[in-house]
């Protein structure tokens, strides 16, 4: 689930790992690419083979501090919070980004702002 790999791209920037493995799903390859493209991490692969399938992530670093300061998870599997593409608000004052699940994949908020779409808002990440 995406919350535990969120919680380890947290906690392994938090003690200046270079790289962490965790195990591959669907959702958690497409969050991370949506992080990638926007410069939260460094890149990560897909590795290993039907059952072994693992991600391999590199952490990204700015002066030596770890580039993701803080997460805030939105919807949480007791409760679910949707936004239109109208709701959607800049996070931090444009200097975070909000991760949504919409109908047309996992994007950020902006994507989905220009593709006038909404969807449930599964985080936000500064």
């Amino acid at each position: 689930m995406y919350i535990n790999l969120l919680t380890q791209l947290k906690n392994a920037q938090a003690v200046k790992k270079e790289n962490i493995k965790t195990v591959y799903s669907k959702m958690d390859e497409s969050i991370l690419k949506v992080l990638a493209g926007n410069k939260y991490i460094e890149n990560f692969e897909k590795k290993g083979q039907k059952v072994k399938k693992f991600l391999d992530i590199k952490l990204k670093y700015s002066d030596g501090d770890g580039v993701i300061g803080g997460i805030k998870f939105i919807s949480k599997p007791s409760r679910k919070i949707y936004l239109g593409h109208e709701e959607i608000k800049p996070v931090k004052h444009g200097y975070g980004l909000l991760v949504l699940s919409t109908s047309k994949g996992i994007m950020s908020g902006n994507e989905a702002k220009k593709n006038k779409v909404g969807g449930e808002a599964l985080f936000t990440i500064w």
